[in-house]
């Protein structure tokens, strides 16, 4: 969803001139695409969009330079490791308990990995539950990510 999202995001800045963060919801919500403030904000940083000024002289968004969006770099860095206090896996789901509030960086990392195993994460304010594909996965990725936290 969240790419389909973004590459929506594209198309809407190259044919409209949006200005601001509410007339991008706008036209998502006109499009079938549900979004917040600070998902659309996560988006455009991500997209690294840029405003410009447009043909009537206001400033609208604009992409820099376009990015593939279904191959971002995944951002699970050391700090974010170290916030899982604990892994467990039961037939297809991965269970991570973190830290308190950390859940959801550690549900955005797992979004940007964009496995083929992953079907979609959840998470809460101290709990990701990730969905796999099958039990043989969800046992290799949880063991993975025991790994990386006894090396970081």
């Amino acid at each position: 969803m969240k790419s389909k999202r973004q590459e929506k995001i594209l198309e809407l800045i190259a044919e409209y001139e949006i200005e601001t963060q509410e007339e991008l919801i706008f036209y998502l919500n006109k499009f079938g695409f549900e979004a917040t403030q600070a998902t659309i904000s996560r988006d455009i940083r991500e997209l690294k969009l840029t405003k410009i000024v447009g043909s009537t002289g206001n400033y609208r968004y604009a992409a820099h330079e376009r990015q593939p969006v279904a191959n971002p770099t995944p951002k699970f860095n050391g700090v974010l490791v170290d916030s899982i206090t604990k892994v467990s896996y039961a037939n297809n789901i991965i269970v991570l308990k973190t830290f308190p509030g950390l859940a959801n960086a550690i549900g955005s990392g797992i979004d940007s990995i964009h496995s083929p195993e992953i079907l979609g994460c959840v998470a809460g304010d101290d709990t990701v539950i990730i969905v796999l594909s099958s039990e043989a996965a969800a046992k290799e990725i949880s063991e993975k990510i025991k790994h990386m936290m006894r090396s970081v």
